[in-house]
């Protein structure tokens, strides 16, 4: 913003805006969804996982630390017997994606 601006400074702006950005897209999010339109959910969607990410790594989080994370929570639900694993095996179907990713 001004050219006297710290990096510090700069990075500090950049958190906050990529926090101010996720939030407006869980409310696009919101939107589409009641469009019911397949293409511009699965796009929000994805707006949203890749600005958790980059978060991440502005907060210093590696992105394979990240998913490791994310592997553990979704290994956590099943041992739990979240509801929604217990429903419909969504954790579990996760869980199978995930791996054969790596």
């Amino acid at each position: 913003m001004f050219s006297s601006e710290s990096e510090i400074l700069r990075k500090m702006r950049l958190i906050e805006w990529l926090k101010a950005d996720l939030i407006t897209q869980m409310g696009n999010l919101y939107q589409v969804m009641a469009k019911n339109s397949e293409q511009a959910t699965r796009e929000s969607l994805a707006a949203i996982i890749v600005g958790c990410y980059v978060l991440a790594g502005r907060l210093g989080i590696r992105y394979d630390s990240l998913d490791q994370e994310v592997l553990k929570t979704v290994e956590k639900n099943i041992k739990n017997e979240h509801e929604v694993e217990k429903w419909f095996g969504d954790f579990s179907e996760m869980k199978r994606h995930l791996s054969t990713k790596r």
